[in-house]
């Protein structure tokens, strides 16, 4: 019988690879953790400090420094991290020379609640706890807190973050009732009553028309209130 030795040869190669691979895999798992990396992705502001992450970790891990790969499950300690309510995302990972790396994304305030308990709300709409390393230069909330009116506030404060001029300019909400909502300008001394949420584009086009209107003509600090509560229309009070 021939033997096909390109075949032997083959089966050879890889064997050797295979073993090599799991050589070097046994070699990896030993490796130990020579470091940690704690990165923050998008806004800069940290609510959430590397020291806080850090504590988080060692306070269900211990200290990671010289602890074996093999002993990390990276899924289960990005949970940890997670955990924080502070905390939207993160991945870690560990690198080719051992050095265990956290990437995180904050959750983002766009408004901060200011009723018998105080806190932000996030951009998904959820509650976030105020940081002692950071205050976020948002809308303040204030009036009648309720379940309801929180969402409709989340959906107003989505509608300014969208628009650079009320993003800018907007500096707070009142809310009287589910029916009626207030806003207060950054350099204005009149209230908007903005009424519910419904056709929030109409109502803030129609202001926005107004106020180049009004601006232009040297009349807005003639104002008190400015109501866009009624169809298609702005229906201003003077002083």
């Amino acid at each position: 019988m021939r033997i096909n030795w390109n075949y032997i040869k083959m089966i050879g190669l890889v064997v050797l690879i295979m073993g090599l691979y799991a050589f070097s895999n046994h070699r990896n798992d030993k490796k130990k953790v020579n470091g940690i990396k704690i990165e923050f992705v998008g806004d800069q502001n940290l609510y959430v400090t590397p020291a806080m992450v850090n504590k988080l970790l060692i306070q269900k891990y211990g200290p990671l420094v010289n602890v074996p790969k093999e002993n990390l499950v990276l899924n289960t300690m990005e949970k940890v991290i997670e955990a924080n309510e502070m905390v939207k995302n993160a991945q870690v990972y560990l690198t080719m020379n051992g050095e265990l790396i956290s990437k995180i994304l904050q959750k983002k305030p766009i408004g901060r609640i200011e009723g018998p308990t105080k806190y932000y709300l996030d951009d998904e709409g959820n509650r976030m706890p105020l940081s002692s390393n950071y205050s976020a230069r948002v809308p303040i909330i204030t009036g009648n807190i309720t379940g309801k009116c929180l969402e409709d506030v989340y959906v107003i404060l989505d509608y300014i973050n969208k628009d650079d001029f009320l993003r800018k300019n907007v500096i707070g909400i009142h809310i009287e009732n589910e029916e009626n909502y207030q806003l207060r300008f950054r350099m204005e001394n009149f209230v908007v009553n903005l009424g519910n949420v419904k056709d929030l584009e109409e109502k803030f086009n129609n202001f926005k028309a107004f106020y180049a209107k009004a601006a232009k003509d040297k009349t807005l600090q003639e104002y008190n209130i400015v109501s866009l509560e009624f169809d298609n229309q702005v229906v201003c009070t003077k002083i």
